[in-house]
């Protein structure tokens, strides 16, 4: 299956990133993807920019070297109330928006409860699309309750494919369970490559091994198409 769309991938400004957004779009162009987020992270990420960074992402163009861009940021959950750190005007015009969770930002720790809460929390915020990389071991979650809640709020949860090659190690575990529960309820996944540097864009392989070992129904990867993703994003109010 080709895939043609990767929502998750940062730049420079994120600062700990290594490539511009222009080189990021080349670079999706070469390697044939339809689509590409720009998700930068938010505020509370040590060397993230300031929040009119967001705000004025309005002034880049739809279109860059024949890929669709979508202009919108990887936002942090900051406590247990699923709070996040950018304020509700600028959520609103973003294109897409990342929820996650990060340990510069949220203290890891073994408690379910609260990180389930945290998650399902801030799927109350309907300026949120996508789950980040809740598979991570640090923030251990009840994964059947967060999959249930993506189903009822109309929300992607994220196969991260950075997960299992770069960072958070030992994520494999929980993120197949999160599959194989999203094949059970019918809740949609998107593959996402968590790119901070343009070689990682579209790179999914290890998140994809991990699909087709519980043989995952190739209509609940929102990654298949472009027109299916931005019917996604027009059901949650955003026109593209």
């Amino acid at each position: 299956m080709k895939y043609v769309l990767d929502m998750h991938t940062h730049t420079i400004a994120s600062g700990h990133a290594y490539t511009t957004i222009l080189e990021n779009a080349k670079h999706a162009s070469e390697i044939g993807l339809q689509l590409l987020g720009t998700t930068d992270h938010a505020p509370s990420m040590p060397g993230a920019p300031h929040e009119w960074y967001f705000g004025n992402l309005k002034v880049m163009p739809r279109e860059l070297y024949g890929v669709t861009m979508l202009y919108g940021c990887e936002a942090n959950i900051i406590d247990y109330e699923g709070n996040i750190d950018l304020p509700v005007e600028i959520q609103e015009k973003l294109d897409i928006m990342i929820a996650s969770m990060h340990e510069p930002v949220m203290e890891s720790n073994e408690n379910r409860d609260l990180n389930t809460s945290a998650f399902l929390k801030a799927m109350e915020n309907p300026n949120v699309h996508i789950i980040g990389h809740s598979g991570n071991p640090r923030f251990p979650i009840y994964e059947e309750e967060l999959v249930k809640k993506a189903k009822e709020k109309n929300i992607l949860l994220e196969i991260n494919n950075s997960s299992f090659t770069r960072s958070r190690v030992g994520s494999d575990k929980t993120c197949t369970k999160i599959a194989q529960l999203c094949k059970e309820y019918g809740t949609k996944i998107i593959l996402n490559s968590d790119a901070h540097s343009c070689f990682h864009i579209g790179v999914f392989d290890a998140a994809v091994k991990i699909l087709k070992q519980i043989d995952m129904p190739e209509e609940l990867i929102i990654n298949r198409s472009k027109t299916e993703f931005l019917n996604f994003l027009k059901e949650k109010g955003k026109q593209i």
